[in-house]
C-alpha cells in the first residue's frame, strides 16, 4: 500500500471512529422505542374532512417511499406544491407516515423517503449502525434525495417549482445536503429540526438559493448554540432568507414524543412556525 493510500485509510478509519459514539451522543435524549403517533399535533390542527391517499412508491433504484397527497372531490384541484421528507435515525417508521399525513391535510403531496432501504431501528444500536451506512454513503444518499426530488418533480398533481425538503436530526442533516446539492433542480425552500451535521462554512452555503427554516434547542449538546449563530450569519452574508428560532431550555431531539427531550410545547409552536414557513415562502410565492 502506498503512503498516500495508507493516509487515506486511516483517515476514513478514525473519521468512522469519531463518528459513532458522537453522533450517539447526539441523540440520545431520544428513547430505544421510537414514536408512533403525531396525536398532539394533530389536536392542534383544524383536519376537516381532507381525504387522503398514499401508497408506497419506488422513487429511485431500490428506494421505495411512502407517498401521501389530499385528493378533492373535484376535477378542478390544480398542481400542488411538494415535500420530500427526510426521517430521523429510526427510518421510514409509523411516526414519519403519520407526519407525512399530517403535512398533506395542509394541502402537500409528500414523499418520505428512505435512506434505509427498507430497513426500519427499533433500538439505538440499530440506528447508530443504519446512520453510519447512509453517511459512509453520502454520495448515495444525496443521489437518493435528489430521486425523490425528480419523482416529484414528474408527479402529474404536483408544482415542480415548488417542492421543499424537511428533515429531523439526521435527516435534518440530510435536508441540508440536499439544498447544498440541488443546483440542478432547485428547490422552493429547505426546512431542517437541529440538523447533523450542521454545516455553517459561507461558501458551502452560498450555493442554497431559496429560504431557509432553521429550529433548534439552546440545550442541544450536539449543536452548540455558537455553531447555530454562525450558520445564521454565514446565511445572512450570503443574501439567503432564513427563519432561525431557538427555544430556549430545550435540547436535542425534542420535537419527538418518544425521547426524554420531548418539549410539547416548544413542538406545537415550531410546527406552527413550519407551516407559515411553507404558508409564506412556498405556497404564496
Amino acid at each position: 500500500m502506498s503512503t498516500f493510500s495508507f493516509s487515506v485509510a486511516l483517515s476514513i478509519m478514525i473519521s468512522s471512529m469519531v463518528f459513532i459514539p458522537n453522533y450517539t451522543g447526539f441523540v440520545e435524549g431520544q428513547s430505544s422505542k421510537p414514536v408512533t403517533n403525531v396525536s398532539n399535533l394533530a389536536l392542534s390542527e383544524d383536519m376537516k374532512n381532507v381525504n387522503l391517499r398514499n401508497k408506497t412508491v419506488q422513487y429511485f433504484e431500490d428506494a421505495q417511499g411512502y407517498l401521501v397527497y389530499p385528493v378533492s372531490s373535484s376535477d378542478s384541484q390544480g398542481k400542488l406544491p411538494a415535500v420530500v421528507m427526510i426521517h430521523e435515525w429510526w427510518g421510514v417508521n409509523q411516526n414519519i407516515k403519520d407526519m407525512a399525513n399530517l403535512l398533506a391535510k395542509q394541502g402537500f403531496v409528500v414523499l418520505a423517503a428512505d435512506l434505509y432501504h427498507g430497513k426500519v431501528a427499533e433500538n439505538p444500536q440499530r440506528a447508530t449502525e443504519l446512520v453510519q451506512v447512509a453517511r459512509t454513503n453520502q454520495n448515495n444518499s444525496i443521489a437518493n434525495l435528489q430521486g425523490a426530488v425528480k419523482y416529484l418533480s414528474l408527479a402529474p398533481n404536483v408544482d415542480s417549482t415548488k417542492i421543499t425538503s424537511l428533515g429531523w436530526c439526521f435527516g435534518g442533516g440530510q435536508s441540508l445536503q440536499l439544498a447544498l446539492n440541488s443546483q440542478e433542480h432547485p428547490l422552493a425552500a429547505t426546512i431542517l429540526y437541529y440538523g447533523t451535521p450542521l454545516v455553517t462554512d459561507k461558501q458551502s452555503l452560498s450555493k442554497i438559493k431559496w429560504p431557509v427554516l432553521g429550529i433548534f434547542g439552546d440545550k442541544d449538546e450536539a449543536i452548540p448554540i455558537g455553531e447555530v449563530n454562525q450558520f445564521r450569519t454565514s446565511l445572512n452574508q450570503s443574501g439567503i432568507t432564513n427563519e432561525i428560532h431557538i427555544y430556549n431550555g430545550v435540547g436535542h431531539a425534542f420535537a419527538n414524543p418518544s425521547g426524554d427531550n420531548y418539549a410539547p410545547k416548544e413542538t406545537a409552536d415550531a410546527w406552527q412556525k413550519t407551516l407559515s414557513f411553507l404558508k409564506k415562502y412556498v405556497i404564496e410565492r
